[in-house]
């Protein structure tokens, strides 16, 4: 089993920058891919940005529009998101998810097997 726990979010103001962190723990080993979604209210999980445990190639969507970096630090099993020039619109709760398998869509929830708790950050005037 793998473990995952999101920290760092908050209340901010638009234009200013915040960083996630995830901690995983347990069979680390079996990630393959971390990958940071979130969810607003009445909206779908939406995919953030993921990045390979090994490797470190980092995955965006374009509707991040490079205002995003995800990082890793491998030898303390940890995984960031530095997010700059926030919007209204980032509002939502951030989650952490890990994926066993090396393959797959990045882009999607389902191929995730492990979730952290989620960790809110609202962007507010």
């Amino acid at each position: 089993q793998v473990q995952l726990v999101e920290s760092g979010g908050g209340l901010v103001q638009p234009g200013d920058s915040l960083r996630l962190s995830c901690a995983a723990s347990g069979r680390v080993g079996s990630i393959y891919v971390t990958g940071w979604f979130r969810q607003a209210p009445g909206k779908e999980r939406e995919f953030v940005a993921a990045i390979r445990r090994a490797s470190g190639t980092a995955y965006y969507p374009d509707s991040v529009n490079g205002r995003f970096t995800i990082s890793r630090d491998y030898a303390k099993n940890m995984v960031y998101l530095q997010m700059n020039n926030l919007k209204d619109e980032d509002t939502a709760v951030y989650y952490c998810a890990g994926r066993p398998n090396p393959a797959g869509n990045n882009e999607a929830a389902y191929e995730y097997e492990y979730w952290g708790q989620g960790t809110q950050v609202t962007v507010s005037s």
